[in-house]
């Protein structure tokens, strides 16, 4: 397995976990930290002291690197950017916005940046900016998708021709069997939400996990993609927002139709009705909950089983 990842990220496996709000904190992050991948905590939502709180917990549970994620468009974006600066934490992941933002200042903090992007030009963007890494993420991952609704395999091998830093696939890697796809297609790694979502040291509600687990191949819906694409779990709002959509209704009345707390209802209270439960297509491969510790174990040993048997 030939990957500058580990070496640039201070890792032992190209394995990054996705940073994702409500669900990916200190625990999670850590526990994949530890399983030799990189864990970052999904710092989207929170306030500075939170973040500061939550990066205290994780050097608690780790002594290996371990990253904070800034949705540029977040509200809490520049006090979630100076609590992970500040405290001096090793990886700044940034997603949702340009990464010109706090690039040149997590350089100057000694932090290693990586970016997540949709397309060719936001990478070829990313790298201009000064980002270490480019998570390619494609349209079946779960959550917030880009509006080109381009997929892992056509995104991964354009973004690879297009710069010269590493790069990351994401969406859709389910198990070893993606792992593997994702490095012949020219990726040095992958990064994982649903997989680690499912997890059993996920803070998400049960409720989250046993919708996973239960999920088939059909199991997610894109909904918004008029105003900001969305991959969910099907449920009773997901489907109130398609019928609004099928119906033809103006993006603002939608919008105000769905109102605000939706991925807390789901990850932290479990409603099953009214909450936006994001995840990717791979939820119909998940089929129990499992340590991270044996999650990246398994990918690892899948991914030489793998790898050897197409090389003889």
């Amino acid at each position: 397995m030939k990957s500058r990842v580990p070496e640039i990220l201070g890792i032992e496996y190209p394995i990054l976990q996705g940073g994702m709000i409500w669900v990916s904190d200190a625990a999670l992050a850590a526990a994949v930290s530890e399983a030799g991948g990189l864990g970052v905590i999904g710092a989207g939502g929170m306030s500075r002291e939170v973040v500061e709180e939550e990066i205290a917990r994780a050097r608690e549970l780790t002594s290996r690197p371990f990253g904070v994620n800034v949705p540029i468009i977040s509200p809490f974006a520049q006090d979630i950017f100076e609590a992970a600066s500040t405290l001096g934490v090793p990886v700044l992941t940034t997603s949702a916005g340009n990464p010109l933002t706090f690039t040149a200042r997590a350089k100057e903090a000694g932090m290693k940046v990586v970016h997540v992007v949709s397309n060719v030009r936001m990478a070829e963007k990313a790298q201009e900016s000064g980002v270490d890494v480019i998570v390619a993420e494609g349209y079946e991952a779960g959550g917030h998708n880009g509006f080109d609704e381009i997929t892992t395999m056509v995104l991964v091998p354009q973004v690879v021709d297009a710069v010269d830093v590493p790069v990351v696939a994401a969406g859709g890697i389910g198990d070893a069997r993606g792992m593997v796809a994702a490095f012949a297609l020219g990726a040095e790694g992958v990064q994982l939400g649903t997989l680690f979502l499912a997890s059993r040291q996920s803070s998400a509600h049960l409720n989250y996990k046993e919708l996973i687990v239960k999920a088939n191949d059909r199991g997610t819906v894109i909904t918004g993609r008029a105003f900001g694409p969305v991959r969910v779990l099907k449920n009773r709002l997901a489907e109130m927002i398609l019928q609004a959509e099928r119906e033809g209704r103006p993006p603002q009345e939608i919008q105000e139709m769905i109102g605000s707390g939706r991925s807390v209802k789901a990850c932290l209270e479990g409603d099953l009705e009214e909450g936006s439960f994001m995840c990717g297509q791979i939820a119909g491969m998940v089929t129990e909950m499992r340590d991270v510790k044996e999650i990246i174990a398994g990918l690892m040993a899948g991914y030489e089983e793998i790898a050897s048997g197409l090389s003889g």
